[in-house]
């Protein structure tokens, strides 16, 4: 008779099971993040439930309403930025 395989766990030791049960993988609900029905991974629209809402989330990013706040760090970039806010009036500071 073949003795069974033993590790160690919190100093003691116990038996190791045979062969682990696959856990079954819950299922994750996902919302469209315009009006928060459930939607697939699979749909035509994902992330999104419609084109309607994904028209609407467009829109919003257009307007201005959705913003990426990381820190820009690039130099050419901030140099270039730069340029861009010292005539905000349209017109020139010439006169």
């Amino acid at each position: 008779m073949s003795s069974p395989r033993y590790h160690n766990v919190d100093r003691g030791l116990r038996p190791r099971a045979k062969s682990m049960s696959p856990r079954k993988k819950s299922a994750k609900i996902l919302h469209c993040p315009t009006c928060a029905m459930i939607v697939r991974i699979g749909d035509e629209d994902f992330p999104f439930c419609s084109d309607r809402c994904r028209k609407i989330d467009l829109g919003k990013w257009a307007m201005g309403v959705y913003k990426i706040t990381s820190p820009i760090l690039d130099p050419e970039v901030l140099e270039d930025l730069g340029g861009m806010g010292t005539n905000r009036g349209g017109g020139s500071d010439e006169r």
